[in-house]
């Protein structure tokens, strides 16, 4: 940065956009910044400066740069309104969020400004970059301490009464009991996003928000015609929005169509309201519907490794494939074992068009839960089917006898009781 500067005018910041090379504007804004009048035009100026410095390192990939942009501008906050600080802390570093890989040095800089905040006695600013910090200790795993963060900012919260940051924070947590896979407090914690939400007006992104964390829970708990209505809500709100997630919304919608065995709506569905989603989201959905119509355990193999990345990458769609591929596994078998009472398990395999031992383990957990009566023999390679059992209605009809007559022994004594009395 250069020890001279520029005067804080509007001809500045038309020099600057005039600069033949990204870095050429950057210094010619830096000094701007650099100018120590502080009269309204001149902070007025040096906002705008601001808001061009971080878009220009931001297009350039400059992380750290704009990380030493918000030690610089400490001196200058202290001249501005504290609401100003805080939209400028914050866009500065949405401005990081965008360069790629910069996690890492996000959470350096979100602790760094929490000090600072802390320090400067800034609790607005300060609770909202700790929820921004908490959002990114989750997304890198780190659950254990973005949990300790987030239950004392709770406490805080609830105390001051910011609804807007509640809704927040409590959706944030959430979905983190939900990647600890402690459902009933992400339960908990969406209801009290919606019990904050019903109390303000709730912009159209973070209901959208709350929908989809909604539909997520609902799935998990396999009731998928509500989390397919509550997919459809997000949807809607992040499509009018042009947010990226209203993909990831429609995403899960079919996944719902395909987990109530409605796959052939998953075309038409598509074709109505997706033309412009097209890609490879909803191409590895169509495979799965596709695979799962066929009942082809291959086909569905193909597409788990043709969309890896969309399919087997998303642990929400990973973890309800998973579940449908056995269903789909032990449906194919049990036709496939009905017309034998012995038969090889390297036949069944070669039939099926997967590996023995894979076969071999599906078929002993089936015996064990009971899904058909049969024992295999390992010695030989053998799976032996026995004939169902044929129950005998005589026995439960005699239970049912022996009951009622204790029923009227037990009236009987009750009113022999009563005439003695």
């Amino acid at each position: 940065m250069s020890s001279s500067h520029l005067p804080a005018t509007s001809e500045s910041l038309d020099l600057a956009s005039e600069a033949k090379t990204p870095s050429e504007a950057i210094n010619i804004l830096y000094q701007v910044l650099d100018n120590p009048a502080s009269s309204s035009e001149a902070l007025r100026v040096k906002e705008q400066a601001i808001a061009k410095i971080s878009e220009l390192l931001r297009d350039e990939n400059r992380g750290e740069d704009l990380r030493g942009l918000l030690t610089t501008l400490r001196p200058f906050f202290a001249l501005i309104p504290k609401a100003k600080t805080a939209k400028i802390v914050r866009g500065i570093i949405d401005s990081v969020a965008k360069i790629p890989n910069s996690t890492d040095l996000q959470i350096s800089l979100c602790k760094e400004m929490v000090e600072w905040t802390r320090a400067e006695k800034r609790t607005f600013l300060r609770q909202r970059v700790e929820a921004r910090l908490a959002a990114l200790l989750m997304d890198s795993k780190e659950y254990s301490e973005a949990l300790t963060l987030l239950s004392g900012l709770v406490k805080e919260v609830r105390r001051l009464d910011d609804k807007l940051l509640l809704v927040d924070i409590d959706l944030l947590e959430s979905k983190l009991h939900f990647s600890l896979r402690n459902l009933p407090k992400a339960k908990a914690a969406l209801t009290a996003a919606r019990t904050a939400a019903n109390a303000i007006y709730v912009p159209p992104a973070q209901q959208g928000t709350i929908d989809l964390q909604s539909g997520i829970l609902h799935a998990e708990e396999k009731d998928y015609k509500t989390a397919y209505s509550y997919f459809f809500e997000a949807f809607e709100a992040f499509n009018a929005l042009d947010d990226p997630r209203a993909v990831y919304s429609l995403k899960y919608m079919l996944l719902c169509k395909i987990m109530v065995n409605q796959a052939d709506d998953v075309a038409g569905i598509i074709s109505s309201k997706a033309l412009k989603f097209l890609g490879p989201e909803l191409d590895a959905m169509k495979a799965v519907a596709d695979a799962y119509a066929k009942r082809s355990l291959k086909l569905f193999e193909t597409a788990l490794q043709d969309f890896k990345a969309q399919l087997d990458e998303d642990p929400i769609v990973h973890r309800h494939l998973s579940s449908l591929y056995d269903t789909l596994l032990e449906q194919n078998l049990c036709r496939l074992i009905e017309p034998f009472s012995r038969v090889e398990i390297g036949h069944i395999a070669s039939l099926i068009e997967l590996p023995v031992e894979h076969v071999e383990k599906k078929l002993s957990q089936m015996i064990l839960d009971k899904k058909f009566a049969g024992t295999l023999d390992q010695g030989v390679g053998c799976l032996i089917i026995f004939e169902d059992p044929k129950t005998d209605a005589i026995f439960p009809a005699t239970l049912e006898t022996i009951q009622n007559m204790g029923k009227v022994v037990d009236s009987l004594f009750v009113r022999s009781a009563k005439i003695m009395a």
